[in-house]
């Protein structure tokens, strides 16, 4: 990628996406069947396997490069990880997702019950059959490491198991290592940190709620930079590494508002490792675009302008629009257009059909060929 060694950032991509895909019916059925007894896992891996192979075309046919498996073989963007990874489960959220006409949706959110142990790889086979699948380039995304903490507050960790949260911090982040050292070894070179802990520490009330537990929001930013460091530090000089910055999606509600003036210095300039940024810019709920100002120059940024959660399609002028807002704090050359967030952060999905997703990627792709054409 172009922006290693501190040269002149540009995105791997100018069209990507975040990385789920809408699950057709087959999957979300078989997902049932399975959960009930009605089918075998080697049936259901079955349905998988041809879903991916007709998502992958979708991606391809609608000129995407970055092609995911849409995280078909996951319940929701984090699931996979905690099943895979010793002492981990699951409890009740402190937090809840809303809508804009304040319908409230609680959730389960990783729970350490016991010190935390990579066995055997997590993500592998997944990025082994999507290889093969596409001639494009295989993109992988991951769970961030404050993933497995945030949620539920002080409660996160089992009493008795970690003597302090940076005990726990150091063996989260060596399970991340050894994970990413695996998937270069497979041929990964596109790997993107699914982060929303960061995001909802923008939003003040969130802040206050931290507080409120008994945590500084500032320290707590401290941590996780510190904790994503860890994790990312020993990734191959070939592999292209992307965040994410999510506010919740689930079923089109939401978890935080606020723009990313809180986080955005460390954000950007802290994270040694991270060569690109996707940010969610498609509602007022993500501020203005003042916080672009800090990414340095030899780092890259997705905007999320395009959303997955509501079904209309943006029109080309506004995007092209939006860019040239965007463009006042940081080089064009620095930019690249997405949607906001996956289209199904979970089995469910967001309230849009097929068509829709793909229409909305095949404006991105045009857009992106309008303004860059490279």
């Amino acid at each position: 990628m172009e922006n290693r060694g501190k040269q002149p950032g540009r995105p791997l991509f100018r069209a990507d996406h975040v990385g789920s895909l809408l699950r057709p019916a087959a999957v979300r059925t078989g997902f049932r069947q399975l959960s009930e007894g009605q089918i075998t896992a080697d049936e259901y891996r079955q349905i998988q396997d041809e879903a991916i192979r007709h998502v992958v075309k979708l991606q391809e046919e609608a000129g995407i490069k970055a092609i995911t498996d849409g995280e078909f073989r996951r319940a929701s963007y984090w699931s996979h990880f905690v099943e895979a990874v010793t002492g981990l489960t699951v409890k009740p959220a402190v937090y809840v997702f809303r809508d804009e006409h304040d319908h409230e949706q609680s959730f389960l959110a990783p729970h350490v019950n016991g010190r935390v142990q990579r066995t055997h790889p997590i993500s592998g086979p997944e990025f082994d059959f999507l290889q093969a699948t596409t001639s494009q380039t295989a993109k992988l995304t991951l769970p961030s490491p404050p993933t497995m903490h945030f949620w539920r507050g002080r409660e996160a960790i089992e009493p008795g198991v970690y003597k302090t949260r940076a005990a726990y911090f150091a063996d989260l982040a060596q399970v991340y290592r050894a994970e990413i050292a695996d998937l270069a070894a497979r041929g990964a070179i596109y790997l993107q940190i699914d982060e929303v802990p960061l995001a909802m520490l923008c939003d003040s009330q969130v802040r206050e709620t931290v507080q409120a537990a008994g945590d500084d929001p500032a320290q707590l930013m401290d941590d996780y930079v510190n904790l994503l460091n860890e994790a990312i530090k020993e990734r191959p000089s070939h592999m292209t590494i992307a965040m994410h910055l999510c506010r919740g999606n689930y079923k089109a509600h939401w978890l935080a508002q606020g723009g990313y003036d809180f986080i955005a210095e460390r954000l950007f300039n802290e994270l040694d490792n991270v060569d690109v940024y996707f940010l969610e810019y498609d509602t007022p709920r993500a501020g203005d675009f003042t916080p672009l100002q800090h990414v340095p120059p030899h780092k890259a940024v997705i905007l999320g302008l395009v959303s997955s959660k509501a079904p209309s399609l943006e029109t080309a002028d506004s995007l092209r629009r939006r860019l040239d807002e965007a463009s006042q704090f940081i080089d064009l050359n620095q930019l690249g257009l997405s949607p906001q967030c996956g289209f199904a952060s979970t089995v469910a999905g967001n309230p849009l059909s097929e068509d829709d997703e793909r229409r909305k990627l095949e404006l991105i792709v045009t857009v992106a060929d309008t303004v860059w054409g490279d």
